[in-house]
């Protein structure tokens, strides 16, 4: 089971960093988040705007983040064109996984992050790919 990309970083990520997570409870960041959260993984939110989501305390980059705790995946909820450089920081930061969200796909970024190591999944939802394999 672990030979596709989905199935493997859900295996292997236990810490995910959560770009874009808002704080409202009725958004898809939110949802998700809480989703794994409640599945046993630890959520690092990633919101400049934010001081704390879902009980953890929020940082505005993932360089910040990743000086406080071990980042497995970034999970992306920002725009496309918005990932070149949250990938670039993921390779930097040292993440296992990157994963852009439903409808959020860059080439690009992918393929730099798949270079430097990364497994990289493109517009698929977390909570629904969790739920598949659970």
């Amino acid at each position: 089971m672990t030979h596709s990309p989905i199935a493997h970083s859900l295996a292997h990520c236990k810490t995910i960093a959560v770009v874009g997570l808002s704080p409202k409870p009725h958004r898809d960041s939110y949802r998700v988040a809480k989703y794994m959260q409640d599945h046993g993984f630890r959520i690092v939110p990633i919101n400049p705007n934010a001081t704390e989501v879902l009980g953890e305390k929020a940082y505005a980059t993932l360089t910040e983040a990743a000086q406080h705790a071990s980042i497995d995946m970034v999970d992306c909820f920002r725009n496309a064109e918005d990932i070149p450089p949250i990938a670039a920081e993921a390779v930097a930061i040292g993440a296992k996984s990157l994963w852009l969200q439903i409808g959020i796909v860059n080439d690009v970024a992918a393929q730099q992050a798949q270079a430097a190591g990364l497994t990289v999944v493109q517009d698929k939802c977390l909570m629904v790919e969790h739920a598949r394999f659970a």
